[in-house]
């Protein structure tokens, strides 16, 4: 089983004496349901699991009223079970699927009786009511405020990537300790592990890609899971988008493209002719709530805090997923990638993978973009000033002259500049030059 960071934050959540209900969100197959289970397993003698798909006649015992001795009545009167005071996590997957089921919460909570657990994906669309959906789903009747502790849950990251192939606690511990220190990695371990970053590029960190990664030596298993999983991701937006769902394909299917050009802006003209930020809006929003994309907002200042001068109509869209990227925007090509043979679009994946890496840190993203004249791929909040990022996936990383600018133009706003790049750690004229796999301890 893959280790997760995340069952960490669980972990503490379940020996809590007195706790809300773990509410853990994300993007379809980011390993919600597996994670939950497996803390069932870990702190519960009784394990319940409700899942609204599998099962949909469950929704039934939240028709009614919804105090708690109801519910857990119509629950037992189901088959489900047993119910024992606690020593019982009671887990309701794909809550969005049972509104009752979610407003309830609160009731449960309060009875104290069971821990409960909840996971859900589409969360914020479903919950929009039929306006957005084709399917009789309803509004939420009330959001159970104060009930609830949410957890955000990812795709593995690429230090659980290492983890998962293998990689020892030592060896991390040495990379960790390169990175705080600014100093050298041995060369053995940074040859080896820039391979993985390769790897990681074209498998990415979807669980079930992953697994299939790591157990199978023939990687057409990896690519059938890989192309089923972005197959179910265009099936959720046929069956959930309702009168945008053609709207949030095409931009789906874009970003591959968007990202390929030399400012990986996103243009709406390039989705059509005439194309207007009012018609997109939504759907490309929708991409957002679901999970399976990240904005990266324009700002034109290095001024914190970053949101006062953000320019939210010029924006970036990266893919959920690097795999994801590298199978849509280089079919056929993933022994390249993987073997760090291919110059093409490399860009794209390493921006996209350091993007990724940012947003599972809980970093907001923004890049700079100074009337087209200076661009830095990524500007984030630090504790002393701006630190700013740019992505360098070629040999010439050296040449960077919008960073040059802004570190003689702004320099007292920004406290460090970063290079990500191939080579060893190295620090020369204010910059440092990290391995681009150090996006891991941004």
């Amino acid at each position: 089983m893959l280790q997760r960071k995340i069952d960490k934050i669980l972990d503490n959540w379940a020996v809590k004496s007195k706790k809300k209900a773990l509410f853990l969100e994300g993007a379809r197959q980011v390993g919600k349901t597996t994670s939950i289970r497996a803390l069932g397993h870990r702190h519960y003698k009784h394990f319940i699991e409700i899942n609204f798909i599998k099962k949909p006649s469950a929704k039934r015992a939240f028709d009614g009223d919804l105090d708690a001795n109801t519910i857990i009545l119509n629950l037992s009167a189901m088959g489900f079970g047993p119910f024992v005071p606690g020593e019982t996590l009671v887990f309701f997957d794909e809550i969005q699927e049972c509104p009752n089921a979610r407003a309830s919460i609160k009731f449960l909570v309060e009875d104290g009786a069971y821990d409960y657990a909840e996971s859900g994906s589409l969360l914020g669309i479903h919950y929009k009511g039929d306006e957005n959906s084709e399917e009789e789903i309803g509004e939420i009747p009330s959001i159970p405020v104060g009930s609830e502790e949410t957890v955000e849950m990812y795709p593995l990251d690429f230090e659980e990537f290492l983890m998962a192939l293998g990689m020892t606690t030592e060896i991390l511990g040495v990379l960790r300790h390169s990175y705080d220190t600014m100093k050298t990695v041995p060369d053995f371990i940074h040859e080896q592990v820039m391979r993985r970053y390769a790897q990681y590029l074209a498998v990415g960190g979807l669980p079930e890609v992953v697994s299939n990664f790591v157990e199978n030596r023939d990687f057409t298993f990896t690519l059938k899971a890989q192309n089923d999983l972005i197959s179910g991701y265009r099936k959720d937006i046929s069956k959930y988008a309702g009168k945008d769902k053609v709207l949030v394909k095409r931009v789906f299917d874009s970003i591959p493209s968007q990202l390929a050009k030399q400012d990986k802006r996103f243009v709406l003209a390039d989705l059509e002719h005439g194309a207007s930020r009012r018609k997109y809006a939504d759907p490309t929003q929708w991409l957002i709530d679901a999970g399976m994309a990240y904005y990266a907002i324009q700002t034109n200042a290095l001024s914190l805090p970053l949101s006062n001068v953000e320019n939210r109509r010029l924006y970036k869209l990266y893919l959920l997923d690097t795999g994801m990227l590298c199978n849509m925007s280089l079919p056929r090509q993933h022994f390249a990638v993987m073997n760090g043979n291919l110059d093409i679009n490399e860009g794209a994946l390493a921006e996209n993978f350091v993007a990724a890496e940012l947003v599972k840190k809980g970093y907001p993203l923004h890049y700079f973009d100074q009337k087209s004249k200076h661009e830095l791929d990524f500007v984030l909040p630090g504790n002393e000033g701006i630190i700013i990022l740019e992505v360098k996936s070629g040999g010439n990383y050296r040449k960077h002259a919008s960073l040059d600018y802004v570190l003689q133009h702004d320099s007292t706003m920004i406290s460090d500049a970063v290079v990500l790049c191939n080579s060893n750690v190295t620090t020369a004229d204010r910059i440092h030059y990290l391995p681009l796999y150090m996006a891991m301890f941004m």
